[in-house]
């Protein structure tokens, strides 16, 4: 048992590092997205004296916010940050308190891996390269008949989509790991401090 929760935390400390990672690239994402916006209504007062808007600042801030909240899922969901209505577990013991945890982690976890799988499916029809045989095993249908881009900025779709599988991906390990955390800490008979 010593070698499962040995294995468990070391586990746990990697995938605590990648989304803490995950989350600051976020953060940062969102802060340049604030930045590009200011900087773009700034423009658009000043116009009158030669400056205007950023060039798709609306495709830059849609795009930009989607890959942020893939960013921040994972570490939100490591540290059960999600919202819960507890008004009744509260009072039930600690093993069973454990056990609605594990059960609100699968659920997470079932939620996760779906968005990925889907989000894998929407990138597969944007993604306009590879043999027919690879994506066939892949999983990513056929080829797109002309690769979509954003309107203003012709942005292949695919990139965000890509970057977008990406986040939801450790998104869904990392909610894997906490099934598997919250599974010992009903057999330990508590939860633990995340």
């Amino acid at each position: 048992m010593a070698l499962a929760e040995t294995t468990r935390l070391r586990v746990g400390d990697g995938i605590e590092c990648a989304a803490q990672a995950l989350a600051i690239l976020g953060g940062l994402i969102l802060c340049a997205m604030a930045v590009m916006t200011m900087v773009s209504i700034a423009g658009r007062i000043l116009g009158p004296f030669g400056l205007g808007p950023v060039r798709g600042d609306y495709e830059l801030v849609a795009n930009g916010c989607a890959l942020a909240v893939f960013a921040f899922l994972p570490y939100c969901q490591l540290k059960r940050g999600h919202v819960t209505v507890d008004i009744l577990t509260g009072q039930f013991s600690p093993r069973l308190q454990a056990v609605f945890g594990l059960i609100g982690d699968a659920l997470i976890a079932v939620a996760a891996v779906l968005i990925t799988r889907q989000l894998w499916f929407g990138f597969g029809e944007k993604f306009p390269y590879g043999s027919d045989v690879l994506r066939a095993a892949l999983g990513m249908g056929s080829r797109p008949f002309f690769p979509e881009t954003t309107y203003e900025l012709a942005i292949p779709v695919w990139i965000p989509y890509g970057l977008a599988v990406m986040g939801a991906g450790v998104f869904a390990l990392v909610s894997l790991f906490c099934v598997w955390r919250a599974a010992a800490w009903v057999l330990d008979g508590q939860e633990s401090a995340t």
